[in-house]
Formats: structure tokens, C-alpha cells, sequence
């Protein structure tokens, strides 16, 4: 099984995407929305990671519950997918929901249904799978 997120809109503060989960024969069996910091230089805890293919893992903690950890991200650590709302949930993590909305009227598109996206998601994904960042 096989993640591919494609990054869709860029703003000052932020980057959105579309994640969509391939079964082994390549057809897509969901997607939803992501929301990550802006893409800039790959600064710790300030943009979204670089594009390219990364191992990721089932992981939980107190704080996220069941979230995905991205492995071997260059001079990074501990970047997750986890459940999130606003851009200012993220420290360099992907955020993923159901659609991009502004929930906040802040004037930036949000993810929506960030707990209930999570759930579908583990109940999808395997304990180990790639994930492709376009």
C-alpha cells in the first residue's frame, strides 16, 4: 500500500494538499485533504518537510493517540501525521481532513474533520507503508 500527497496551494504560511491511499494493484481506495506549514527552506518546526519518499510507520502517544511517524526526513525529527485543524497546529507535521475550509475566518483555508480523517485512516493504512510527496 502506498501514500502519495500532492501539494496543491502555497501561501506565506502554509501549504495544502491532497492525499491519496493506492491499494497494491495502484487504485485509489481514499483521500482526503493536508495541511502543512509553508514551503520554504525545511527549517525545524517552521516549514513543510521536502518532497520525496519516506517510510512511514504506525505510532501512538499520549498527545496524538494513533498518528503516522515520517521516517528519515533530512535534518528532521519526529515529523508526524497526525489530527489537526489550523496552521498553527502543526510544527512542520501534515495535518489531514475531509476538506479545506476557513473554519476560523483568519483568511486561510483550514482541514476539517481532522479526528474523524485520523480513524479512517488507521483503519486503512498498514503498520508500515510509503508515502511519496509531490
Amino acid at each position: 500500500m502506498k501514500a502519495i500527497l500532492t501539494r496543491i496551494d502555497f501561501s506565506d504560511v502554509q501549504t495544502l494538499g491532497e492525499l491519496v491511499i493506492l491499494n497494491d494493484t495502484g487504485e485509489a481506495i481514499y483521500e482526503c485533504k493536508t495541511l502543512e506549514l509553508e514551503q520554504d527552506r525545511n527549517a525545524v518546526r517552521d516549514d513543510c518537510i521536502p518532497k520525496g519518499t519516506y517510510q512511514v510507520i504506525k505510532r501512538y502517544s499520549p498527545k496524538y493517540k494513533n498518528h503516522f511517524h515520517v521516517l528519515d526526513v533530512p535534518n528532521r525529527s519526529y515529523i508526524l501525521i497526525h489530527a489537526g485543524n489550523y496552521n498553527r497546529h502543526t510544527l512542520g507535521c501534515i495535518l489531514v481532513g475531509n476538506a479545506h475550509i476557513d473554519i476560523n475566518n483568519d483568511g486561510y483555508k483550514d482541514v476539517t474533520s481532522s479526528k474523524v480523517t485520523m480513524k479512517e485512516l488507521n483503519k486503512i493504512l498498514p503498520e508500515k507503508f510509503e508515502l511519496t510527496i509531490k
